[in-house]
């Protein structure tokens, strides 16, 4: 029987907490490396195939790392990846980071409990850790970096042994536990409920060191920002912080489903995607990229006499030669990621005779993260959580965000029996409003 579960479970104070013992197994969904072939020459990649969900061995805890009870998580689009084993098994990651020694040596297995969101409870701290305890309400950001590397202390992202925790490391966050650094935690936002607090942390962060930090496009009053899937997980965070910076975003969508969700956002500027001819997907030639570009042109200048100073691009080879050329003369195209896929073309004429740039950008340092989670506090930003599953039925999470037919973030409840809870400061709750907390 696992006490410490029943304990988080029921409320139990931090003295409760830190006098048991965690249990020696616990629940997480996970990968097996004897399936990294599975999908080969499988047209459809089914994630929940691949995903399973059971109990695996309690790792031992280092000085400076923390076992947090997960009471909930999100899927991320890394986690699709994992699950597909593309565009390589993780299980690369993960021998790789083995073969450092000492502590990292845990993280090398036949099996990878992914996830790279969590908000949780804490229930150990090693010897190490001076800022956290038992009972603490927290969120872990997905940045796992090396506080003991030169580079780390310039920007948390640029050390060579920054990884992505939950993608690029072992006992990731869709778990009942998981084990993370010290230097990975901050505060949960208490108005929020667990599922609402685990859907922020990578997406919201990852577009905060987008847009808004100096490592960035740096946006400022009056930039107009173009935002691909701006619904999505990241395009909704986008969304949101260009208004609270002061910016116009313009919104590109695939519904009117979606396009109503933007307006709830506060987004007056929104495109269809059919109404610049990519209801299909990705353009077919260089000459339909240059084509789809003049009428995306067309319409943001209709809308706000102006082009882009920002675009905003997650979404890769289907949308970034597109990008490259709507941006305005010295404007900006940022990327963090390729979700229909890493190899991008574009026409270079438009970037260097335009003296654009190309920004890349991963996740965000624990800074960035800190001013991002305050904005939570404050009420600044909502989170998109639009669905919740359970952990046993994960598989179903990951599989809706794959075939893109989600909107904002998917949650999944891990030790939370319940949606709801988590809540402890019902009062700033009432003065946000639930309206503004639930824009999906």
């Amino acid at each position: 029987m696992d006490d410490v579960y029943e304990a988080v479970v029921n409320g139990a104070s931090s003295e409760e907490l830190a006098r048991l013992s965690p249990p020696s197994e616990y629940l997480a969904a996970y990968l097996r490396a004897e399936d990294t072939e599975m999908f080969a020459g499988v047209q459809d990649k089914d994630v929940r195939k691949s995903l399973h969900v059971g109990r695996v061995p309690m790792p031992e805890l280092a000085p400076d790392e923390v076992l947090v009870a997960v009471m909930a998580s999100s899927i991320n689009y890394n986690t699709v990846w994992s699950a597909m084993f593309e565009p390589v098994p993780t299980f690369g990651f993960l021998r790789r980071f083995g073969r450092q020694g000492g502590y990292a040596a845990r993280h090398d297995l036949p099996y990878h409990v992914v996830g790279s969101d969590g908000a949780g409870v804490v229930v150990q701290a090693g010897s190490g850790v001076r800022h956290w305890r038992a009972g603490d309400h927290v969120v872990v950001s997905p940045a796992y970096v090396d506080d003991q590397e030169p580079a780390t202390h310039g920007d948390g992202m640029m050390g060579n042994n920054q990884l992505a925790w939950g993608f690029e490391t072992n006992f990731g966050g869709l778990a009942h536990y998981t084990v993370v650094r010290a230097s990975q935690l901050l505060p949960k936002p208490a108005h929020l409920t667990w599922e609402e607090a685990a859907s922020n942390t990578l997406c919201a962060g990852t577009a905060y060191r987008m847009l808004i930090s100096e490592r960035g496009a740096r946006i400022k009053v009056g930039d107009v920002v173009l935002i691909w899937g701006a619904t999505g997980g990241l395009g909704g965070y986008a969304v949101q912080l260009v208004r609270r910076a002061g910016g116009i975003p313009v919104g590109v969508v695939s519904s009117p489903e979606k396009a109503e969700v933007l307006r709830r956002l506060g987004c007056e500027v929104i495109i269809d995607r059919n109404e610049i001819g990519m209801g299909g997907g990705e353009p077919a030639s260089p000459e339909e990229t240059i084509e789809i570009g003049k009428r995306l042109g067309r319409l943001i200048r209709k809308e706000v006499g102006e082009d882009p100073h920002v675009a905003f691009d997650y979404i890769g080879r289907a949308t970034f030669g597109v990008s490259v050329f709507v941006v305005r003369r010295g404007g900006t195209v940022v990327t963090c990621g390729s979700s229909t896929g890493y190899q991008h073309q574009f026409d270079n004429r438009y970037l260097w005779m335009n003296l654009k740039r190309i920004v890349g950008s991963h996740i965000a340092n624990l800074q960035e993260k800190a001013e991002c989670n305050r904005l939570f506090e404050l009420g600044y930003l909502a989170p998109m959580l639009s669905t919740t599953y359970s952990l046993e039925n994960v598989g179903e999470a990951a599989r809706l965000v794959q075939q893109n037919e989600h909107i904002g973030k998917v949650g999944v409840l891990c030790m939370a029996p319940e949606k709801g809870l988590g809540v402890t400061d019902p009062a700033m709750r009432e003065k946000i409003g639930e309206d503004r907390l639930k824009l999906v």
